[in-house]
Order: C-alpha cells, then sequence, then structure tokens
C-alpha cells in the first residue's frame, strides 16, 4: 500500500508556556519542524531520535518497556513535547529512539488530534471535530 508521511512541528511546552508569561522571548522557544515523518500505525505514540529530543531540552519522564520487531527492551520517555500536525496542536510524551532513528508519528496522538493516515492516497486526513468525530471527548 506504501508508506504515510506528515510534516510535524514539535516544540518544548514548558518554554511555550514561559514565552506566555514573558519570562523568554518567542523566539527562544526551542522548535523542531521535521518533514517526511513516518506515519506509524504500529507505533502508539510519538518517537524521535536522542538528539532531537536533546535539542528541544524534553524533560525525562520515566524508562518504560517497549515491544519491538527485535523482542522487549526498555527505552526513555520525555514529557512537554507541544506537536502540531495538519494544523491541530496537542501536548503529548516522547519515546526516545536512537540516535541514527527516523521520527515516527504513532497512533495515540494521531487519534487525539483526530488524524487518520489515507495509505490510499498517502496523505492524512482531518476528521470532524464535531460530536461523533474522533476528537470529541465523552465525560462519563
Amino acid at each position: 500500500m506504501g508508506h504515510v508521511y506528515a510534516t510535524i512541528t514539535i516544540r518544548n511546552r514548558i518554554d511555550e508556556s514561559d514565552a506566555a508569561r514573558g519570562r523568554i522571548a518567542p523566539r527562544e522557544v526551542r522548535t523542531l519542524v521535521l518533514q517526511r515523518v513516518l506515519v506509524d500505525t504500529g507505533a502508539s505514540t510519538l518517537a524521535l531520535p536522542a538528539p532531537m529530543i536533546a535539542e528541544l531540552g524534553l524533560e525525562f519522564d520515566r524508562e518504560v518497556p517497549i515491544q519491538t520487531a527485535n523482542g522487549t527492551s526498555q527505552a526513555r520517555l520525555y514529557r512537554d513535547a507541544s506537536l502540531t500536525v495538519a494544523g491541530r496542536r496537542g501536548d503529548f510524551r516522547c519515546l526516545e529512539l536512537s540516535a541514527d532513528a527516523q521520527p515516527l508519528l504513532g497512533v495515540l496522538p494521531m487519534e487525539e488530534l483526530g488524524i487518520e493516515p489515507d495509505v490510499r492516497n498517502h496523505t492524512l486526513r482531518l476528521l470532524p471535530e464535531e460530536p461523533g468525530g474522533a476528537t470529541h471527548f465523552l465525560l462519563m
């Protein structure tokens, strides 16, 4: 079927907050714009190579077990990644990949942002932001 790629923007959410409060200038918000990020429906979350996480200054959260094609191992999880995809924004955790790995956009951020891959057209499709759409939150 082929791959789907996305352009994503990742900012340090703490920096965004500091800029909003006037503690730093908006131009000081650590930001990466990544072209051709693989949309990976086999990955659960946003995953970035370690050097990108360091450049963004994301805060370490904890080590978590992960399952890959090579088996089970441990990975480092970081918090406060402000992610924008196709004009939709949310705050997410980010899994650390090896320095030579390709960034991945997993299903949890896409689901929360109301985005799904269109594998036939190799693009992302925005879901409606209305009752019944994927970005409609239920309170129980």
